[in-house]
């Protein structure tokens, strides 16, 4: 027996799993949300606030490219098909060609003192892209407490570094450098030696492999890029129609309503690598017994939302926002229910991704992003603000529709080959 094997460490359960990677994702995002709110807070404009915004939505644009759906391939991947050092560096040459686009694209729209900021902020989420590979093996071999642990050093990390060197300088470039430092330190000194226990981590990877992931997750990357736009044309719509006023009310309420989204997020998110093994194992009703416990677990997360939201939703958007925003509380509960209908369509996309069912989480994307387009007019000019999220619920469920009868139709294709296996073997 090897050394590595010998100090491999024991599996979490599930439920360890879950609370470790919701605990840690939660508090990173609050992390990443309160640099937003301290880049006001320590200046004396909102000039610096405003160059971080710009800086985070265009890399965000070219976060899906570098990111290439593989966080979900690779967690999925129970025979282990491919290496870490495979998946590192694959992950290495989509953040490199993300990099250059983002690059180009900022130089064409961005103010020229915003494309150094631009460069350095991408610099400083490619790094985390990186790490999310190495939680791909820790996930894998069911040690998520590492993963929990790796989010809250970084979160922390990144609001100390940006803390210490913004306050005394007020400047935005030498923050993200300090902060890509600190989450640099976190994937050599955390990441990296909580991976290698599991598999060597290094960089190899063939032209062959090169071209195989990106044909295999290019479907998975289109209907990622279709996910994300549900929201966004109805939301340019309103802007359209009623003004930027409209819009920043509607995504001011719609704020603390993410908490949902996410959290089914982080709530399935432990479980992409058990469906496949029940799937493949021929364990069909452990498969359906626990895509059940799933959908009543996002249902259960919705409905204490509902709760929580109804008694604290008003105060909570007044102390964000003020006073102002209370006649409008009104437009988040459908916002609650949209976001509930995304998670939804998100789950069963991810799901088909890990039985290998690149084409119908595809199509069921686009069959959203098609039908979000009529709604968006009919829903915005009928309900105003609310449209959005009457557009964006319709849309969804289109697509979660087609999803699960793709999803139904490919345990029974499936059930019905292994039965034929079975039958030709006796």
């Amino acid at each position: 027996m090897s050394e590595t094997q010998q100090e491999r460490p024991r599996e979490l359960s599930l439920k360890a799993n879950v609370l470790w990677n919701s605990i840690g994702s939660m508090f990173y995002l609050g992390c990443q949300w309160l640099i937003t709110v301290l880049v006001v807070r320590l200046s004396s404009g909102f000039d610096a606030a405003g160059l971080l915004s710009l800086a985070m939505s265009v890399v965000g644009i070219f976060g899906t490219f570098a990111n290439y759906k593989m966080g979900t391939y690779q967690i999925s991947d129970i025979h282990r098909e491919n290496t870490l050092a495979e998946y590192l560096a694959f992950r290495c040459v989509t953040l490199a060609l993300s990099f250059l686009a983002c690059l180009g694209y900022a130089f064409v729209t961005c103010p020229p003192h915003a494309i150094l900021t631009v460069a350095l902020y991408f610099i400083y989420k490619g790094v985390g892209l990186l790490i999310d590979v190495l939680h791909g093996t820790d996930q894998q071999h069911r040690r998520m407490d590492y993963i929990g642990k790796s989010f809250m050093l970084q979160g922390a990390v990144s609001i100390l570094t940006f803390v210490v060197v913004f306050a005394p300088t007020q400047n935005l470039n030498l923050a993200i450098v300090s902060m890509t430092l600190g989450v640099l330190l976190v994937f050599a000194a955390f990441d990296v030696r909580k991976a290698r226990v599991f598999e060597p981590v290094s960089l190899h990877l063939t032209r062959t492999k090169a071209l195989f992931f990106l044909k295999t997750s290019l479907p998975a990357v289109i209907a990622s890029v279709a996910a994300s736009a549900i929201f966004t044309i109805p939301k340019q719509y309103l802007a359209l129609v009623d003004g930027d006023a409209a819009l920043g009310i509607y995504s001011s309420v719609a704020a603390p309503a993410l908490v949902v989204q996410m959290g089914a997020t982080y709530l399935y998110g432990p479980l992409l690598d058990i469906f496949p093994k029940h799937f493949f194992d021929g364990k069909t009703k452990d498969f359906v017994k626990l895509l059940v416990r799933t959908i009543l677990s996002i249902l259960a997360v919705t409905a204490v939302c509902w709760i929580v939201l109804l008694f604290i939703g008003e105060p909570v958007l007044v102390l964000l926002f003020g006073q102002s925003i209370a006649e409008h509380v009104y437009l988040l509960y459908p916002v609650l229910v949209a976001t509930s209908a995304t998670a939804f369509l998100w789950f069963f996309g991810d799901l088909l991704i890990t039985l290998r069912n690149f084409r119908a989480n595809l199509i069921g994307n686009v069959i959203a992003l098609v039908a979000v387009i009529p709604l968006s007019i009919v829903c915005v000019n009928t309900w105003g603000m609310n449209g959005v999220s009457f557009a964006g619920i319709g849309a969804c469920i289109a697509g979660v529709v087609y999803l699960s009868f793709a999803l139904v139709s490919t345990i029974k294709k499936h059930v019905r080959t292994t039965d034929a296996a079975k039958d030709r073997h006796e």
